[in-house]
């Protein structure tokens, strides 16, 4: 959502409802996990009052229970924090889990899934983060797809078959196609697929789902 017209946001949200995308992937940063801010606590419920679209929400903050707290969190959601962050990641997912939420754990470039094999048995979505977090329109890291293979490879491997995996910076049409072959079934749409200048996401959209059926 961070890549909507944000001067036009509830209407960008009742049209992606309309549209019956998945979920709603709602970024939100602490200008210190990375160098940006984007939605605060407060915008986050008032979206929640205007749809009845499930919120991915991806916490891109040091301390992200604090925060969690304080959000509407629903059963369908999916919450998702940074296995970086420097919160007690154990005590996130309780509180997470305890909602009736998914549990999502993200992975910036460098981190291995093998840095994060012990709290697998709680996770339901590995997040794999493409690009530097922070900033819309950032470029794909060269290379950095082969990495949704080796996360499907270890996660069969482990027989954690169960956790899906979300791909998240500059998914644009045909990249999310070559990762979908590769394992991935969450894709997080931005400035590469949904949000294009001078296109409706009404079409971009449509044509999303044409090409990944």
């Amino acid at each position: 959502m961070m890549c909507a017209d944000l001067l036009n946001l509830e209407q960008e949200i009742k049209t992606l409802e309309s549209l019956n995308v998945d979920y709603l992937h709602i970024d939100i940063m602490d200008n210190n996990f990375v160098p940006n801010l984007t939605f605060g606590i407060d915008t986050v419920n008032r979206m929640r009052e205007i749809t009845t679209t499930p919120f991915d929400i991806h916490l891109l903050t040091n301390y992200p229970l604090q925060i969690i707290r304080s959000l509407k969190i629903q059963e369908n959601d999916i919450m998702t924090i940074h296995s970086e962050c420097k919160d007690d990641i154990m005590e996130n997912i309780a509180f997470i889990k305890k909602q009736k939420s998914r549990f999502g754990l993200a992975l910036n470039p460098e981190t291995s899934i093998r840095k994060i094999h012990k709290y697998l048995p709680y996770v339901d979505v590995i997040l794999l983060m493409l690009i530097v977090p922070g900033f819309a329109g950032s470029t794909m890291i060269h290379g950095i797809m082969e990495k949704v293979g080796t996360v499907k490879n270890y996660l069969q491997d482990n027989n954690f078959d169960n956790i899906e995996i979300e791909v998240d910076g500059s998914v644009s049409i045909d990249k999310a196609v070559y990762m979908k072959n590769l394992g991935a079934t969450i894709f997080v749409g931005g400035t590469s697929a949904i949000f294009k200048k001078d296109e409706k996401i009404q079409n971009t959209i449509t044509d999303f789902y044409k090409i990944m059926k």
